[in-house]
C-alpha cells in the first residue's frame, strides 16, 4: 500500500524526492502518513480535497479486498 500512495503522488507533485510515507500499524486499522514539500500539498489535496478523496477511494477498495482490515491516509503539513 506504502508503494501505491507514493506511485499516485508522485504523478502529481512537482517535487518527487519529498515525498516521505509512514506507515502505522494497528489491530485492524493502518494509518498511512504522508508528507509532501508545502508547494505540493494543494497538488495532493486538490480543490475541495477531491484529489486527496481519490487517492483514500483506491486506498480503501484495495484494503478491502486483501485482508478485511481498513486504511487511513493522513496529509501532514
Amino acid at each position: 500500500m506504502k508503494s501505491l500512495i507514493e506511485t499516485i503522488v508522485k504523478g502529481i507533485v512537482n517535487k518527487p524526492e519529498e515525498i516521505s510515507v509512514t506507515e502505522i500499524r494497528g489491530d485492524k486499522t493502518t494509518i498511512y502518513e504522508l508528507k509532501v514539500s508545502p508547494e505540493d500539498l494543494g497538488k495532493v489535496i486538490g480543490r475541495q480535497g477531491r484529489t486527496a478523496r481519490a487517492i483514500r477511494s483506491v486506498m480503501s477498495s484495495a484494503t478491502t479486498r486483501k485482508a478485511n482490515t481498513r486504511s487511513v491516509l493522513e496529509i501532514l503539513e
